[in-house]
């Protein structure tokens, strides 16, 4: 917020904001142009009404005169007030469009962004910045959809009321005292004070302005910091925060950071620069008024005009110079605005860098598709060390394969390569002996069905988030719940598949457990149909005979497809055709389960002994 903008930035970032806004939000200029051009003329019209009809009154009350002057002004009120209110309304609907769909623009750049980029802390924390800078102010799109308002509605302003002032200047004033209001140069010396104070007006707003922008970074952190602190409206942490009076730490957090509290920098700087300044432009709107005053009755008494002129001077003048001051607060909160934007375009241009690839995955009626990782390595950005490092292996599909290995030591990593979330910075991933960077990315992707240990389902009708669309084959859905072994707790449902998850949207939503949770995981991957299927740890959340039984059963109904595990209970991959083992990022051991363990000295017979004594024998063989 330091930066001071430039002119030219402002006009180059305000441009570019627009095309924007056009893009994503088709008709919502137009309704703002239209709506907002037509409100600001309708009040001059009824200004120049109403000094005609009372100058008609005040002087020879003709008729003739005034009865055409009353119907104009009631029929014009009712037929431009009806057009007004229709404009309004469109206004109005696409703003509020605007307002419930501006996230999508954000959305839709998440969606489209690599993966990569997803993961990274200075991505989401660019985004939280941007919605923080909103939720605070209203920087960013907001800023724009207001000063097109008051643009629009300073410049047909500006317009409609040099229109009804003209005359007040070239009226002159009869023989007396008063004619030197008539000479060019009074009136010149009048016009430059009148712009001179709207200037100083607009000028002293525009630095208010500023000092409510250059709190954004401290206001934005306290609203996040406020947010996150209020552990009451977690209903999740409800428990946690009883059992541990966790209130307290909030209590705090929130007592110590002194944002928006009395003597905080807020209050310092709204009785500071930002009161200070808006005070100064009020009171130089008060001495434009009071002079605009001044000489319009002044001219009126020196018999320039009639009493009703006054009125439609008084009225237009000083319209004029506060549309002239608004239209010049509006481009200094577009200047103010500028570096806002500059966030809203860096998350939107972040480019992607991952090649997409152009060849068609082969769709094939056996499923036969063989996968090699042929010494891969790969580190996460920012990181300085290796996640996986040399990593060399084979399988095909209608092979079980399980991975194994302790926290950290490459598992996951294994998963998000293979489904190309990231690429490797050396080494090459295969799919039937072509590079998987030259395929299509969307076209690639289709042939995986995973199930990842940190899954969401949404609050969306159960059927629904099983298909992951509204509109889905409902025996095909139920079908695969039940084989994901949710079949009891789907016919106690109230509305089968049409019911709820969760009470975010619905108030008859039903809560689920979390081992029920993944099992509507486990049926969303049945649902897809892949010819790869990957459980990366899902079944955490359940005890080890559960989770052995929907391994067990998951092994069925995998059918011809790969079905890759990963789980830290190494029992419950004894059904495996091969057992891959990570440690370090690296594979140390491949084979059978009964190869393993045949090498007591191995990393895999290690974990199994260090994991057998907790079962008793008659389990572990069940499984």
């Amino acid at each position: 917020m330091s930066k001071k903008v430039t002119l030219k930035e402002t006009v180059i970032s305000t441009r570019k904001a627009y095309k924007l806004m056009h893009r994503e939000f088709p008709g919502l200029i137009s309704s703002i142009i239209f709506s907002h051009t037509f409100t600001a003329v309708l009040p001059y019209i009824a200004i120049w009404f109403s000094a005609q009809i009372i100058n008609e009154l005040a002087g020879l009350r003709r008729p003739e005169v005034l009865w055409p002057l009353v119907l104009g002004s009631l029929g014009s009120a009712l037929v431009l007030g009806v057009i007004r209110q229709a404009l309004h309304m469109w206004d109005i609907k696409m703003q509020n469009h605007f307002i419930f769909s501006r996230q999508k623009v954000y959305t839709d750049k998440l969606l489209a962004m690599d993966y990569e980029d997803v993961d990274k802390a200075e991505v989401r924390d660019l985004l939280g910045k941007i919605r923080g800078n909103e939720n605070w102010s209203c920087w960013g799109l907001y800023v724009l959809m207001d000063v097109l308002e008051k643009a629009v509605t300073g410049i047909a302003g500006i317009l409609s009321a040099v229109a009804l002032t003209v005359s007040l200047f070239t009226r002159s004033v009869p023989d007396g005292s008063m004619r030197f209001l008539n000479h060019p140069v009074f009136v010149l010396l009048f016009i430059g004070v009148l712009f001179l104070a709207t200037i100083l007006s607009s000028f002293c707003n525009t630095k208010s302005s500023a000092s409510h922008a250059a709190l954004s970074e401290t206001a934005t952190f306290g609203n996040r910091l406020c947010n996150y602190m209020l552990l009451s409206e977690r209903p999740k942490a409800a428990a946690d925060i009883r059992m541990y009076n966790q209130q307290k730490i909030s209590k705090w957090y929130l007592e110590q950071n002194k944002t928006f509290v009395p003597g905080g920098p807020y209050a310092k700087c709204a009785a500071g620069p930002m009161g200070i300044w808006a005070a100064a432009g009020a009171c130089m709107e008060a001495l434009l008024m009071g002079m605009v005053y001044i000489f319009v009755c002044l001219k009126a008494w020196a018999g320039a005009f009639g009493v009703g002129s006054i009125t439609q001077y008084v009225g237009a003048v000083t319209a004029l110079s506060r549309n002239l001051s608004e239209l010049m607060k509006g481009l200094g909160l577009l200047r103010s605005n500028v570096p806002f934007m500059d966030d809203i375009y860096t998350f939107l241009e972040i480019p992607n860098k991952m090649y997409q690839g152009s060849l068609t995955t082969e769709k094939r009626s056996d499923r036969q598709y063989q996968v090699e990782f042929k010494d891969v390595s790969f580190q996460y950005p920012g990181s300085e060390n290796w996640a996986l490092r040399h990593v060399n292996m084979k399988f095909n599909v209608g092979t079980r394969l399980a991975v194994v290995g302790e926290n950290g030591s490459g598992k996951s990593t294994f998963i998000k390569l293979l489904c190309r979330l990231y690429d490797p910075q050396e080494g090459q991933i295969l799919l039937n002996g072509i590079d998987i960077r030259k395929y299509r990315y969307d076209d690639y992707i289709q042939i995986f069905s995973v199930v990842f240990q940190d899954f969401k389902l949404v609050s969306q009708p159960l059927g629904a988030n099983v298909a992951g669309s509204q509109e889905y084959d409902r025996e095909r859905v139920r079908k695969a719940l039940i084989d994901a072994g949710f079949g009891e707790r789907l016919a106690a449902m109230p509305q089968g598949l049409d019911t709820y998850l969760y009470k975010d949207l619905e108030k008859s939503g039903v809560e689920i457990s979390g081992g029920e949770a993944q099992k509507i995981a486990i049926a969303r991957a049945l649902y897809k149909d892949a010819p790869f299927i990957i459980l990366d740890e899902p079944t955490a959340a359940l005890d080890p005979i559960a989770e052995a039984e929907i391994y067990s059963k998951f092994n069925e109904i995998s059918g011809d497809r790969t079905a890759i595990y990963i789980s830290h209970r190494l029992s419950s991959c004894k059904f495996c055709d091969e057992i891959a083992v990570f440690d370090s990022g690296a594979v140390i051991q491949q084979g059978t389960h009964e190869q393993l363990l045949a090498d007591s000295d191995g990393k895999y017979s290690e974990l199994w002994n260090a994991q057998a004594q907790y079962y008793v024998e008659d389990k572990s063989e069940a499984m």
